[in-house]
């Protein structure tokens, strides 16, 4: 295959996965809003109630008794996060952090986008015994939320940036699911995680064997989430450990073969988990009542750490280590990005719904709490899309003379 049909078919599947991550932040935002209507309406009363209601399963061995709201974050999102593992295994072997000169800029960012975040929020929240173990909540950037915003720019903000945005969200994602299980663990059952590593190893076997086959990883994949599920360790953990052992298929002259079990699997999650999986969690977790909010409650403690930390803790922290890695020669700017953009897109790296969500529910039991994160979350992600698209609409590419187009 030749260099050039390969460079086409890379950025073919990259401006899909663009495309598709966009579209897919528009219904995130739509199902955000819809919530937070429903929950301020008439219908409030039956939108918590039907969250609450309890669904049962009993297969054999296995019993099951979990509340909608619960099926929705330990059991749907399990596919998000099996389709996240996906994407940070090809990205790793044969993608933007394939190599480590790739690695540098964008991991540093996501470093600096983690740390200050945290720091903010424990200087508002390290005193409280209530409210710190939320120290981790606005760590991750939602990636469909932000390109979604961020395609709302057009096509003045140049590739290499979304391609920049891109590598520090799924950094953000990595760190998360290392924080989830490391920080947010609940009592463990050593039978449970027996369980789930004999299903590991039978997985890891699949792989050695080159199995091309998914039905036998999905369906010892389900099993191991049951196990996972049982075992302390969050359940949507299985997705990513699964996801670890989808074979990647590489071939002479086609690095990442687009048949192989990883790439088929992908493709496939992509739509429902973008447009339905990730959308139904928004609608269930978003709902926030907003009677008896003021500023007070707002202004709490644990609402502005929040906020805080994902407005001014994130871009702080990825525009400055850019900004330094850049100035100390340890990497390039992204190509043809001015400062100025650079900037509005480590703006955008404060949108951190999805996972800020998620992680404020292991966090907290409190009904309050959890109200009060939604609150730091909203306003957060809010003010940092609105602020980086601003700043994106007035800035512009840094694109030399010679490589501009004529008039």
């Amino acid at each position: 295959m030749s260099e050039k049909l390969k460079l086409r078919r890379r950025w073919s599947v990259m401006r899909d996965f663009f495309d598709q991550s966009a579209s897919g932040g528009y219904v995130l935002m739509a199902a955000a809003a819809l919530a937070l209507v429903v929950a301020n309406s008439p219908l409030a009363d039956s939108y918590f109630g039907a969250l609450n209601a309890h669904l049962g399963v009993n297969v054999g061995p296995l019993h099951l008794d979990e509340s909608v709201l619960h099926w929705i974050n330990d059991g749907l999102m399990a596919l998000f996060f099996l389709l996240v593992g996906l994407e940070i295994k090809r990205e790793v072997l044969d993608g933007q952090l394939s190599r480590p000169s790739r690695v540098l800029l964008p991991g540093l960012a996501a470093a600096g986008g983690i740390l200050l975040p945290a720091i903010i929020f424990l200087a508002f929240n390290a005193g409280n015994a209530e409210t710190r173990d939320g120290w981790a909540i606005p760590a991750a950037t939602d990636i469909a939320f932000a390109l979604g915003v961020l395609a709302l720019a057009g096509d003045r903000v140049p590739s290499s940036l979304k391609i920049f945005l891109t590598a520090i969200a799924v950094m953000d994602d990595l760190a998360a699911i290392i924080i989830i299980a490391l920080f947010y663990t609940a009592e463990l059952h050593v039978w449970a995680l027996g369980g789930a590593a004999a299903c590991l190893a039978a997985l890891i076997v699949f792989n050695r064997l080159r199995l091309m086959k998914l039905w036998p990883y999905l369906l010892v994949g389900l099993i191991m989430w049951w196990f996972v599920l049982e075992s302390g360790v969050h359940a949507t953990l299985a997705g990513v450990a699964l996801a670890m052992t989808i074979p990647l298929v590489k071939s002479p002259g086609c690095p990442d073969h687009p048949h192989s079990p990883l790439h088929r699997l992908e493709h496939a999650l992509h739509k429902p988990v973008a447009f339905l999986v990730v959308p139904i969690f928004g609608f269930a977790n978003a709902g926030l009542s907003l009677a008896g909010i003021g500023l007070a409650e707002a202004l709490a403690p644990l609402p502005l750490g929040v906020m805080l930390g994902l407005f001014l803790g994130k871009q702080l922290g990825v525009f400055l280590v850019t900004l330094a890695i850049v100035r100390l020669g340890w990497s390039d700017m992204p190509k043809y990005a001015s400062v100025g953009q650079l900037y509005g897109v480590s703006v955008l790296c404060g949108i951190g719904f999805t996972m800020s969500l998620f992680i404020g529910n292991l966090a907290f039991t409190d009904p309050l709490l959890i109200d009060e994160t939604k609150i730091g979350v909203f306003t957060g992600s809010v003010i940092s899309a609105l602020v980086g698209l601003l700043i994106l609409k007035f800035t512009k590419a840094d694109i030399p003379k010679a490589v501009r187009p004529a008039g």
